[in-house]
């Protein structure tokens, strides 16, 4: 059984550990769930078309609250606060803080 991710933040960190992780570790992590203040549409697009990097080689849609990646649901949410992110609903087993904002381990231990 695949380790689920949570990622928090989905702007250049968050995009590439996504593809990162579905590229090389598909079999062995899981992203689960995003948590980004931005629409999905937008986080879709972003991810599929990276100036940097190129275009994401596999398939990428939007829907109103997830992000399907080759296939697999990804759940969005869109909270301010990490206190108030439901990882649990999700199975997530380790998050991944990469909004900049919660750097030390006391705004960070608000993913539990």
């Amino acid at each position: 059984m695949a380790t689920k991710i949570g990622i928090n933040g989905f702007g250049r960190i968050g995009r590439l550990t996504l593809k990162a992780i579905n590229q090389c570790q598909g079999d062995k992590l899981e992203v689960a769930a995003i948590n980004d203040l931005t629409d999905t549409k937008t986080n879709a697009h972003l991810l599929k078309w990276d100036s940097t990097y190129g275009p994401y080689p596999g398939e990428v849609k939007a829907t109103e609250d997830s992000i399907i990646v080759d296939g697999k649901k990804v759940k969005v949410l869109s909270e301010r606060d990490p206190a108030n992110i439901p990882w649990q609903d999700y199975g997530v087993d380790i998050v991944i803080e990469s909004t900049g904002l919660f750097t030390d381990g006391t705004k960070a231990v608000a993913h539990r």
